[in-house]
């Protein structure tokens, strides 16, 4: 069987956080009810003029800067002409020609080493509505609140060549997005999405094969596997002797499969012209300066001050780094007094655990840095053992309790009492024979099942280092 290799470009579009449209003053808050965050300028009405907004450039050119783009100094909107019924002004303000950004790169950190995925541009637009199809009553509903929210088209090169290189790469653009400010980037919500252009050609080639574009990819897991699917749909086809055909296609991720929605088009089927109602940007040095200034440290920096300020390992500073509001977390610890690695430990461990069990983010984190600390604190002065600790952290996850409030509450502080100590190990030798004779015999992995026997009768209270040595020096007086 001929070897395949798949080339694949994305197009991203990402919506700015902005607190208006692009063109008007409508708000652009997620969730609203349909239809009520509209005017006569986002719902195409006659006579109606845009205006743009200046946060809309400022994020652009922070987004190029962040991706090592040029920047056009001079730069204007040309209008996208095609009729769909969520596009109530029968075209889209976008950028063609000059568009505000050009000829970047994004560097990827793979298993591998390291990859470079060229973006060819980013340019500015405006987001069209949204159709709501009512399968029971066969029929759609148009919301407009989504029309004219500010977008930007991240356009790599095809320089991916699988499903992992994509999934890294949407990764990278996510995260420097968030850190960046301009977007919270939510696949579920709409804010980041991805139309994957693939082709497949013989192992070797040097010549593009016909490509097509997936829509209708709204997570990471379905973007894998519509790529999996179209890369093994291509291969069959061209393994029959069959044409693939240029078309945009659906993936339908229930079904794990695509399904054709109409042919590709190129620009030419758009009739793009200079928009005649917005004059060209034209952007000064000074302001592309100071926003290189105003750029804030980005997760690849982040990750390598950690490991140089802070002696974590490159696997934690990682996961730190991912999200930012988790590496702001982690900073808020250690202001508040926490040990960098005591904090990176509960933040890598029991709190990203408590996270993807109950599918949150870090933002969505209800307790405060400074509790974290507090526990820390409790934990370091022995106030409380480990198993208390979680115990702790699972009430502070779950409704913000107060850490010292709460060990007060239930009776958690650590038995410091010597006396006890050694009269419950005693008690726990004499109730297990077997188990003193294989340690007589060497085996030193009883004691941990002898500690958790004086854990159990001291109800969890015992230190586990303290009741290790009471059993030791009783065992050695034997």
């Amino acid at each position: 069987m001929k070897q395949y290799e798949t080339v694949i470009g994305l197009e991203v579009h990402v919506e700015l956080a902005t607190r208006t449209k692009i063109f008007c003053g409508c708000r652009t808050d997620f969730g609203a009810a349909p239809n009520t965050h509209v005017c006569p300028v986002c719902t195409g009405m006659p006579g109606s003029l845009p205006v743009l907004n200046r946060k809309v450039v400022e994020f652009a050119l922070r987004a190029g800067l962040a991706l090592n783009c040029e920047i056009n100094r001079y730069c204007k909107f040309d209008r996208k002409n095609y009729f769909y019924p969520d596009n109530p002004q029968n075209y889209q303000i976008s950028q063609l020609y000059l568009p505000i950004c050009h000829d970047g790169y994004a560097e990827l950190d793979l298993p591998n080493g390291k990859k470079r995925v060229g973006i060819h541009e980013i340019h500015m637009e405006e987001d069209a509505g949204k159709l709501v199809h009512d399968e029971w009553t066969d029929s759609s509903l148009v919301d407009y609140n989504r029309s004219g929210v500010p977008l930007i088209e991240i356009v790599s090169e095809p320089d991916m060549r699988s499903a992992e290189e994509v999934i890294a790469y949407l990764e990278h653009l996510q995260s420097t997005m968030r850190y960046l400010g301009v977007s919270d980037c939510r696949l579920q919500e709409g804010s980041m999405r991805a139309d994957v252009n693939l082709s497949v050609r013989e192992a070797g080639s040097k010549t593009y094969g016909t490509r097509t574009e997936m829509k209708n990819l709204n997570s990471l897991k379905a973007i894998a596997r519509a790529i999996e699917g179209e890369r093994e749909r291509q291969i069959e086809l061209l393994e029959e002797g069959r044409p693939v055909v240029q078309e945009t296609r659906r993936w339908d991720d229930n079904k794990e499969s695509s399904h054709a929605m109409r042919s590709k088009e190129d620009a030419k089927d758009y009739r793009y012209f200079p928009d005649p109602d917005l004059p060209p940007i034209r952007i000064p040095d000074a302001w592309i300066e100071q926003i290189k200034a105003d750029l804030p440290e980005l997760k690849e920096a982040k990750a390598a001050r950690y490991q140089s300020e802070y002696g974590l390992s490159a696997y934690d500073a990682g996961l730190l780094t991912a999200d930012k509001a988790l590496a702001e977390f982690f900073e808020g610890t250690i202001a508040a007094g926490a040990a960098p690695k005591k904090a990176a430990n509960w933040l890598t461990g029991e709190t990203l655990r408590l996270l993807k069990e109950s599918e949150q983010e870090a933002s969505s984190i209800r307790f405060a840095p400074e509790s974290l600390a507090k526990l820390i604190g409790l934990a370091e002065r022995g106030v409380v053992n480990n198993r208390s600790a979680k115990e702790v952290f699972a009430a502070m996850f779950a409704e913000n309790a107060d850490p010292e409030a709460y060990v007060e509450a239930h009776g958690l502080k650590v038995e410091n009492d010597a006396g006890l100590l050694a009269e419950t190990a005693k008690r726990v030798l004499d109730a297990n024979p077997k188990a003193v004779a294989e340690y007589r015999e060497g085996k030193e992995k009883v004691l941990g099942f002898l500690v958790g026997q004086i854990m159990r009768e001291m109800h969890g209270k015992a230190d586990p280092a303290q009741a290790n040595e009471a059993l030791r020096n009783l065992l050695s007086k034997q």
